[in-house]
């Protein structure tokens, strides 16, 4: 081996490695895992099926369980500032939904924590949320519709709704009705994916 080569390869081995990214997930007790065994909630799975899928990042957590978009919307900056993250999942009003806040008010601070994560140009999936019937349809559509909104008007990706295809499962919730059980969580993953992959980037 020559001692050009040599001194080539050993430069190359000097070079840091690629750091990985950061994945945040923003959301409340449907991704903070309430309820659940450790490690079975769909942010655990969503670390899993990262690793398998060959995608390097480092997901963060900072779901908390009664979070609102407007406490949300208050704590954004510095979650953005802490972690920095490349890509920021935003699951977030339906405690807002359920006790009846101003569609307003909510799609406001939706708007404003998508703003923050544009402004350092990280990438956005917003997760949409529905109502049970009993809030009327007129609210209830309006909830319903304020996620893809958001999301168009912000340039943000969207996954329609979290609950896709078991909402009406009984079995797949807890005793409250509201937060699914850990049998539920994979289908969550599996809603969750295929809007999620694209805003993804493979290390070289």
């Amino acid at each position: 081996m020559s001692s050009k080569v040599l001194l080539l390869l050993l430069c190359l081995a000097a070079l840091p490695a690629e750091a990985a990214r950061t994945l945040l997930v923003f959301g409340d007790s449907l991704s903070a895992g309430y309820g659940l065994p450790q490690k079975t909630g769909w942010v655990t799975l969503l670390e899993q099926r990262l690793a398998q899928e060959g995608f390097d990042y480092n997901v963060v957590n900072a779901s908390i369980s009664g979070e609102t978009t407007v406490g949300g919307k208050n704590r954004i900056e510095s979650a953005l500032r802490k972690y920095s993250p490349d890509v920021v999942v935003v699951e977030l009003g339906a405690n807002d939904g359920l006790r009846g806040a101003r569609l307003d008010d909510i799609r406001r601070h939706l708007a404003m924590i998508v703003e923050a994560c544009n402004r350092i140009r990280a990438r956005v999936l917003i997760i949409g949320m529905r109502l049970p019937p009993n809030y009327g349809q007129e609210y209830s559509q309006g909830f319903r519709d304020l996620f893809s909104e958001v999301a168009r008007q912000r340039g943000a990706a969207l996954v329609p709704f979290l609950l896709e295809g078991f909402a009406g499962e009984r079995r797949l919730f807890q005793h409250d009705g509201y937060h699914p059980t850990a049998e539920a969580q994979p289908r969550i993953l599996d809603n969750v994916w295929p809007h999620l992959q694209p805003l993804l980037v493979k290390s070289k």
